[in-house]
């Protein structure tokens, strides 16, 4: 996973941890250990067409743990203040991602499958899918 250089960080890249052997690869993912929530919900995109762009929302309340399975793609974080994109390309790495908190998910590989972990149940009214309304979110702390 890369992320563009910048003094402030919208997101935080966790390693995870790896286990190989002649029989295959696994990855771990503990809650309150590895993250620091949680998991409540889990979900899976996959298949997704090339030009494709998802997201395009922030979270109220709830916090997320990006781990790209297989292939890559580009999430773009934009707190109000910076933006920061990040490449993820690896199941050694994931991206957490805070409350407030706008994402753009593009790039997507033919061969992504991106697994996303939540410390809440889904609630249509966490979501904030008006950018104009995020930024005054944002700006006002969150409230």
């Amino acid at each position: 996973m890369k992320a563009e250089s910048s003094e402030h960080s919208v997101g935080t890249i966790i390693p995870v941890e790896l286990h190989q052997s002649e029989r295959g690869s696994l990855i771990t993912i503990q809650a309150r250990k590895d993250i620091p929530f949680a998991i409540c919900r889990a979900y899976t995109i996959f298949a997704v067409p090339a030009d494709a762009i998802r997201g395009c929302h922030a979270h109220r309340k709830e916090r997320q743990f990006l781990v790209c399975l297989h292939g890559s793609c580009s999430i773009l974080l934009d707190d109000g203040c910076y933006q920061q994109e990040y490449l993820l390309d690896s199941p050694r790495e994931g991206l957490l991602i805070g409350t407030n908190v706008w994402r753009v998910l593009s790039g997507f590989s033919g061969d992504c499958v991106l697994n996303i972990l939540s410390d809440s149940p889904y609630d249509p009214e966490d979501y904030i899918f008006d950018y104009d309304e995020f930024k005054k979110s944002a700006t006002a702390g969150g409230e």
